[in-house]
């Protein structure tokens, strides 16, 4: 019995001080008083700003609800703008504590690149847009095109692996940012244009003649898309992992910004209570406060909520929620229960 006393009190002084240690991120961004967040910046839906600096997009909301779990305060966001070659560099040297800018979660920069993705908040998978006047109606027929492409993307990778499998001729040309290939596509200097099919929607909206264009049927990757952070710091980890899920959940729930309030004072649903932090330590257990839940869906919303207003029927780009869906709903968001 003694053995296991102390085995136990080992154990436990063990998880403490790796929580002090790994307390670092959480305690940087509080004594800054300001989270830094790694975002697109020239993506509509996902990551932009306006001409007066106010950002919108899916990715821009989720880096709010994480600031308004942290203080309560969703203006207490400074947004940094990446391309896709400075991202992950800037989340490595600590220029930014978490990328929140639409990028794929694959195994070498969940190992080699010492991130940790903490969820998908978009399911997607790339996709071709090209002009009506070609007369294409599949991806197939797309052999010999010139293909404009980001470079040094997971979209770059895709594009030839997709034409070496189906044995077609490719003339890729790549540009330094996504901007710089819509626009070379515009100009005619390309016969399609390829990217994650949500991105393939926003850019259309930018062309000339947006209607001249269309996007092709066939999805030729799984695109992930989600929020990652550093390696190393475990506590960070679960708090951004844990915005995510609580953002699903509320929407499991049906609790919505409008409804938060109410449902703080009148829900007997132990899910609902746990979530808005009535019932339970879980906020504590993250380093956080115990209306942490709350505070994300009174300042930003339910899952449900950002999509339909960034990217879904709400927005300009118009995109149905198909995987995005929970999962009750035929989709693939599914979040753990918070217990």
């Amino acid at each position: 019995m003694k053995r296991v006393i102390t085995t136990l009190a080992l154990a436990a002084a063990a998880v403490f001080a790796a929580s002090v240690a790994s307390a670092q991120t959480l305690n940087t961004v509080k004594s800054r008083g300001m989270l830094n967040c790694g975002a697109n910046g020239s993506l509509g839906g996902f990551g932009l700003p306006d001409a007066q600096g106010n950002w919108t997009g899916l990715d821009v909301d989720f880096c709010r609800a994480l600031a308004s779990a942290i203080f309560g305060d969703p203006t207490k966001v400074k947004f940094v703008a990446l391309t896709a070659k400075d991202r992950f560099t800037a989340l490595q040297s600590g220029d930014v504590d978490v990328l929140a800018r639409n990028t794929t979660w694959t195994s070498s920069r969940d190992t080699s690149l010492g991130l940790n993705f903490t969820g998908v908040n978009y399911y997607d998978g790339q996709g071709f847009l090209v002009r009506k006047a070609l007369k294409v109606n599949s991806a197939l027929e797309l052999s010999d095109a010139a293909v404009c492409v980001q470079q040094g993307t997971t979209t770059e990778l895709n594009l030839s692996d997709y034409f070496r499998a189906n044995k077609m001729k490719l003339k890729t040309v790549t540009f330094a940012t996504a901007d710089e290939a819509i626009k070379a596509y515009d100009s005619g200097r390309c016969d399609a244009f390829t990217t994650d099919a949500s991105g393939l929607y926003a850019e259309r909206l930018r062309l000339a003649k947006s209607d001249d264009h269309i996007v092709l049927p066939e999805i030729i990757s799984k695109e992930p898309l989600g929020p990652s952070v550093r390696h190393g710091d475990d506590q960070w980890f679960d708090i951004v992992k844990w915005v995510h899920f609580a953002m699903i959940i509320s929407e499991e729930l049906g609790v919505t910004q409008a409804n938060v309030d109410e449902a703080l004072k009148s829900t007997t649903n132990p899910d609902v209570k746990r979530l808005l932090g009535t019932e339970g330590n879980y906020g504590e257990q993250l380093g956080l406060t115990k209306d942490w839940g709350y505070r994300i869906i009174k300042h930003v919303g339910n899952y449900g909520e950002i999509f339909e207003k960034n990217v879904g029927q709400g927005s300009p780009l118009k995109i149905q929620r198909g995987l995005n869906a929970l999962w009750t709903k035929g989709g693939l968001q599914y979040a753990p229960p918070i217990r």
